[in-house]
Parts: C-alpha cells; sequence; structure tokens
C-alpha cells in the first residue's frame, strides 16, 4: 500500500505564506497473514487436526512469506499495467494477442508453484489430507487472493475445469495441465456460458456446435469470457439436433490457440477486451466462435447441464473463497491504518466509536470465512464419496457465494471509510477493494439467480433439513452465554423451517418467488452461526474463547437484529 501524503500549509502572523510543511501519513502495513489470522490456524486445527495442520504449514508459511513480498510487488505491477488486445499484426494478418504484464506472469507462476489449483489433484495431498486438500485448498486461496491481481480468477476456472475432466475423464492431457505445478506447463481455463441476448438467462444460448469428420466445431458468440489468455477454456453450446432449453446445453473443450501455442485457434476472434469496473488487471473479452475446434465433455445426445454444474460450484465457492479473504485483508489494512492515524489527540483505534465499527467488520470477516471454508469442506468429502456431504453442498454452495458476495462489498465499502478521503484516492491502493469487490455478488450468477437456486435446493433432496439440524446441535452445545443469543436462535430457527418448508412446498409461486432473496440470505445468516457456534464448542474445550465471542455476536447482530456496539467495543482487542 502507498503512503497517505496531505499537504498542509503553515501560517504567520500577518497573513503571509512563509512557506509549506509536508505531513506524511504513515500508511498500513501488512501482518504476515498466516501467523496474524487465529480463525486460520484455529480452523485448520480443526479441520484436519494438529497432525494435519503441521503438515502443512511450511506450504502455507511459504505462500505467506511472497504474499508480502514479491506477490504484492507483482499484484501491483499487474494492476498498474492492465491487459492489451492486438488484433492484426503490422501486416494484417489476425494475431488476437493478449499482452499482460510481468506481473500477471509472475502470478502465473506463483499460482502453479504453490499448487493453488493442483493440490486437491496431487496423489501425495490425497495421501496426507484426504478430502481435507480442499480445506488446505482454501487456506492457501485466503492467503494468496486477496494480493494476486485476481489472478485467483483464472484459477477458479481452471479449478472448476480441472473437477469436470476429473469427474468425466475427457482430455486427460488438458487435466494434466490443468493441474501442474510447473510454471512452463501448467494452464488456466476460461469459462465460457454467457451470451449477450440472454446472460444469466443460458436457456437463449445460440451458440450451437456441429459435428464434422474431424470432430466438433462450435460457431457463435460469447459476451464475457475471463481471462482470455488462458490456453483453453469451457463453453457451453448446443448440439445440432439438441431440444431447447438450457439442460439440453453441453460444455465443450476449446484450445484457445493453435498448434503453436501463439496464433489463434482457427476460427476464433477476439472481439475487445471489456472495460470494467474492476478486476482491471484480469483480461476479459467478448469472443466470436466461427467453426471453432471443440472436444465434447458429455455425451452431445444427453442434456448436459448438470454435468457442467461440476464447474459451477467449484467456482461459486472460489467466489466465496475471495470474498473471505478479501475481507479479511481490507480488514487488516483497516487495522494497520487506526493504529497509525491520530484524531482528536489520539490514536484512531482508541476511539470507541471506530473500534465499533472495526469490530463488527472483523466479525462479518470471521462469518464469510465461516462459510467459505465449510464450502471447501463439503466439497473435498463429496469428492471422496460422502454422500451426506454431497447433499448439503447443494444448498451450501449458492448460500455461501450469494452470503460472502453481499458481505465483500458491504465491507469494502466501510473499509474505504476507514480512510477517509485516502480511501478514495486511486494511489493509496484502497478503492481497488470496492471495485474488485462488487463484481463478487455477479461472477457465477447474481444474488438473485442465486436465490432461486436455493428454491431449488430447498424443494429436492434433503432441503432445509442438514441446515436446520447443525443450527440445532450448534446451538444445544451451550457455548453462547451472553443474554440474548439462545432467544435469537430459537426464533431464527422456527421462522427459517416455517418459511423453507412454505418455499419447498409451492417454489415457484409468486410470493415465494418475491421473497427468495430475503429468505436465501437469512438462511446463509443461519448456517454462520451454526459453524461459528461449531467452531466455538471445539475452541472452548481448549480454552480458546475468542469464537464464541464472535459467534455470540454474530447472532445477536445478524439473527436478532440486535444493537452490540458497545461490546464490539469492549471486546475490540480479542476480536481482532
Amino acid at each position: 500500500m502507498c503512503r497517505v501524503t496531505v499537504t498542509s500549509i503553515a501560517a504567520v502572523p500577518g497573513g503571509n505564506l512563509w512557506g509549506m510543511t509536508r505531513f506524511v501519513q504513515t500508511g498500513p502495513s501488512l501482518r504476515d497473514p498466516y501467523t496474524a489470522d487465529p480463525q486460520l490456524r484455529g480452523w485448520l486445527d480443526r479441520l484436519l487436526g494438529e497432525d494435519g495442520h503441521a503438515a502443512a504449514k511450511q506450504r502455507l508459511a511459504d505462500l505467506s512469506a511472497e504474499v508480502v513480498g514479491p506477490l504484492r510487488a507483482a499484484h501491483h505491477d499487474a494492476e498498474t499495467h492492465p491487459p492489451t488486445l492486438t488484433r492484426f499484426d503490422a501486416w494484417g494478418r489476425r494475431v488476437e494477442r493478449v499482452d499482460t504484464s510481468a506481473g500477471w506472469q509472475a502470478q502465473r507462476a506463483a499460482a502453479a508453484r504453490h499448487a493453488v489449483v493442483a493440490l486437491p489433484y496431487l496423489p501425495d495431498a490425497h495421501a496426507t489430507w484426504g478430502p481435507g486438500a480442499r480445506v488446505v485448498q482454501h487456506a492457501l486461496l485466503h492467503l494468496w487472493g486477496p494480493e494476486s491481481a485476481t489472478f485467483s480468477c483464472p484459477v477458479a476456472m481452471a479449478d472448476g475445469a480441472a473437477a469436470l475432466l476429473t469427474q468425466t475423464g475427457a482430455q486427460p492431457q488438458w487435466l494434466a495441465r490443468l493441474v501442474s505445478t510447473a510454471p512452463a506447463v501448467a494452464v488456466t481455463s476460461g469459462q465460457w456460458m454467457t451470451e449477450s441476448q440472454g446472460g444469466s438467462d443460458i436457456a437463449r444460448s445460440t451458440t450451437a456446435a456441429r459435428p464434422d469428420a474431424g470432430g466438433w466445431r462450435l460457431t457463435g458468440d460469447k459476451w464475457f469470457c475471463s481471462a482470455i489468455d488462458s490456453a483453453m477454456a469451457v463453453a457451453l453450446a448446443r448440439p445440432e439436433g439438441a431440444g431447447p432449453g438450457s439442460r439440453n446445453l453441453v460444455p465443450y473443450l476449446v484450445p484457445r490457440y493453435a498448434a503453436d501455442g501463439a496464433s489463434p485457434a482457427a476460427g476464433l476472434q477476439v472481439l475487445r477486451l471489456k472495460d470494467k469496473l474492476g478486476t482491471r488487471s484480469v483480461p476479459t473479452g467478448e469472443v466470436r466462435l466461427d467453426g471453432v475446434e471443440a472436444f465434447p465433455l458429455a455425451d452431445p445426445a444427453a442434456p448436459g447441464l448438470a454435468t457442467m454444474m461440476t464447474l459451477v460450484v467449484v467456482t461459486r465457492l472460489h467466489n466465496a473463497a475471495a470474498a473471505a479473504g478479501g475481507m479479511r485483508r481490507g480488514l487488516e489494512y483497516a487495522l494497520g491504518y487506526a493504529a497509525e492515524r491520530t484524531i482528536a489527540g489520539g490514536v484512531l483505534a482508541d476511539n470507541p466509536l471506530h473500534r465499533a465499527t472495526l469490530g463488527g467488520l472483523a466479525v462479518d470477516a470471521a462469518g464469510a470465512f465461516a462459510l467459505a471454508m465449510h464450502g471447501f469442506a463439503l466439497l473435498g468429502r463429496a469428492e471422496h464419496g460422502d454422500a451426506e456431504a454431497a447433499a448439503e453442498l447443494r444448498l451450501a454452495a449458492p448460500l455461501a457465494k450469494l452470503t460472502t458476495g453481499r458481505l465483500a462489498v458491504a465491507s469494502a465499502s466501510e473499509y474505504l471509510e476507514c480512510f477517509g478521503g485516502a480511501g478514495y484516492v486511486e494511489d493509496t491502493g484502497i478503492p481497488r477493494l470496492l471495485r474488485d469487490a462488487q463484481v463478487l455478488p455477479i461472477w457465477e450468477g447474481t444474488t438473485n439467480v442465486l436465490s432461486v437456486d436455493v428454491l431449488r435446493a430447498l424443494s429436492g433432496g434433503d432441503g432445509i433439513a442438514p441446515l436446520l439440524h447443525r443450527l440445532t446441535a450448534a446451538a444445544d452445545a451451550g457455548t453462547h452465554r451472553r443474554p440474548g443469543v439462545a432467544e435469537a436462535l430459537s426464533a431464527a430457527a422456527a421462522r427459517l423451517a416455517a418459511d423453507a418448508a412454505t418455499a419447498a412446498a409451492d417454489p415457484r409461486s409468486p410470493r415465494v418467488v418475491a421473497g427468495a432473496r430475503e429468505l436465501a440470505l437469512r438462511l446463509g445468516h443461519a448456517l454462520t452461526a451454526a459453524l461459528l457456534l461449531e467452531h466455538a464448542a471445539w475452541a472452548a474445550e481448549r480454552g480458546d474463547e475468542r469464537p464464541a465471542l464472535l459467534a455470540s455476536l454474530w447472532i445477536l447482530r445478524r439473527l436478532g437484529q440486535a444493537d452490540v456496539s458497545a461490546e464490539l467495543h469492549e471486546h475490540f482487542n480479542q476480536l481482532i
């Protein structure tokens, strides 16, 4: 982060300006994000066991050391040197070349070296952690994502593509490259789903897949193609002869480049790069496909959207991880600044109002982390054949994504306020927190789209039962001893059970659909409460009362709508 500089002019008697003095505000420093995060370390101890956490410590420490050093510099370079598109060379030959900065390339190499994508697919990780490899992966993302210049976006899509190829057994040569830890070999993937006429309404997709003697060819336009410099993409298309609607779409693997690795694939045009509000270092383009070679990742003669959801669930969880990681890093910046900034004769961190503000942000960051980590833990178990985890993930994934996305935007806005005017000045780096956070409720489905998905989850399978079971069991653990917590839990559980039953009985009712967002957010807040309480019970047995404090304050604020400002101030040091 850059230093905040303010100029003041000293006045002398007589009204003359004799000179200028320059006040230099010390900017926020970044503590080691691994050792300075007790919540991360506590959850790793609980989910992996002390031996499992110990086996991950060196990997996490190595990445953390790079995050506070060279990767911060790479992040800054990528942010200040956005990608460019060259469609033709000097002699008119189509090249469709996307140039990215040295910082972006450094992030690409770091993602491979630290196995940010590869870890859950590595045999030694399976042997060491089993399903917990996904837990370790989330820890890596939590440390690295906020300083990745949003290279976490192609990482998410690469992981989703790897999960899809692993499930289907298709294209093993591409899978090997997606999960390589060698920077010269590893590739990332794009995800080409949306089209301008439909957006998230993918049932209106017009991209067509036609077979020929050499395989399959795709023709159509894709409107929002992130990480367009990736070596491949997974695109949705409608096979020739397939019926209408979204369920009949099929995922295809599309090589982005020709055999030389530099020229665009035949028939592929990058029409332009998007000029976006945030995530500016990510090259996002519009793509035209005109008979481009592609490889089906599901049976083209059968509905294929369900297969694509394997990828979508993974990328939604990465979205939640990005939200939680960004919230934690923004909190670190705000805390560092408050410790340095003087106001009204004292340090800002000693001001009761500011302490209550930061304390509330700490509680929200803890809640987002719990949701994201839970999603990755469920994913790991589901991938190892745990049917109960897979059923719970059907509801937990959209809840984690939509809840953390909303929290991230609200928190980022508060972080800017914590810096006053400096939070509005680009060269401090602070405005990026808000610009980049705003995409999180949009990518992988808007809040409303995810809320409708929640209605589908409530009406099928086990519905809300796993969530209510968690909430009841966590409440019975008795780690919440503050007045009003038990009452808020009981009232929230009873109301959710009734409202979820109504929604499940008729999920297409206009009244149910109109209230889907409010219901989904209440479900997300309730799941967060249960997760925080579960961890609090474990921590209390080890003499750590901080998780119980976080859980209680989350419940009182989010489920009981209570004003806990005085407690946030009083317990500030413990919360942070």
